[in-house]
């Protein structure tokens, strides 16, 4: 049985986790099926923008699949915290946009999948957190580094330390989530936004995502010198030249990705 869906339509590929027995927990098997998706998605020169949703109502994902981990002695358990890690770190290493849909519970591993990702719509209703520390363990898959840089250093202490739950409308405000939506709207603003960003130019897109990712933590003139760098790689495309057309023409642009 696969607990993972891919689907894809101009540009805008969808990867649903479905494994709604077990709230999406990240077993050994599931995160082996996700990372050949992720990696499928990575090489396709089709792909645009990438969406990562659930098919359950109830939960994104809860998180690392705790019944399974009881199991493991100590090695087995780093193994499995390094395949979580693994697979965060390749969400946020795609060289396309990606858009967390996040519905219910994103727990533990199942919030650093949402932080992994660039842009985060929330329901108003979901419930997240990092609640590692209440296992006697800390986040282990980026969500000690990825959440201070979102809120800032002395917010990730209060949340990673408390290991509290904060509500999708609190994360809003906190700045963890870009976009806040009703449950059932999720998923729609997370496709209108997907649509919004395709229509840019394919190469631009991934140029512009990784000026920003290199360029951030270095200092001002070498963030500069990344962008000037990043700008090269699209000077000479045919779809600069299209743009221009396009804008002269007043129609929409038909970007090809060349």
């Amino acid at each position: 049985m696969s607990f993972c869906n891919v689907e894809k339509q101009d540009g805008v590929f969808e990867l649903e986790l479905n494994r709604p027995e077990a709230m999406n927990a990240l077993s050994q098997n599931f995160l082996d099926e996700i990372m050949v998706e992720l990696q499928r998605i990575k090489e396709d020169d089709s792909a645009r923008v990438l969406i990562i949703k659930s098919a359950s109502h109830k939960a994104f994902c809860a998180g690392a699949d705790l019944k399974e981990r009881r199991g493991m002695n100590e090695d087995q358990v780093r193994s499995a915290v390094s395949k979580i890690r693994a697979t965060m770190n390749l969400i946020s290493d795609l060289p396309i946009p990606t858009i967390a849909a996040v519905r219910g519970v994103a727990l533990g591993g199942g919030f650093e999948m949402a932080l992994s990702c660039d842009l985060r719509v929330f329901s108003e209703t979901a419930t997240i957190g990092l609640t590692e520390t209440r296992l006697a363990i800390i986040p282990g898959a980026g969500g000690t580094q990825r959440l201070s840089r979102l809120v800032g250093v002395a917010k990730a202490k209060d949340l990673i330390f408390t290991g509290r739950r904060i509500t999708g409308e609190e994360a809003h405000r906190l700045g963890i989530a870009e976009y806040l939506a009703s449950d059932v709207e999720v998923h729609q603003k997370a496709k209108a936004l997907a649509r919004e960003i395709s229509d840019g130019g394919p190469i631009a897109i991934r140029q512009a995502k990784w000026a920003i990712e290199t360029g951030y933590p270095l200092s001002l003139a070498e963030g500069l010198a990344v962008e000037v760098t990043a700008y090269e790689k699209v000077i000479g495309t045919e779809d600069r030249l299209e743009g221009l057309q396009a804008f002269a023409e007043k129609r929409k642009p038909a970007y090809k990705g060349r």
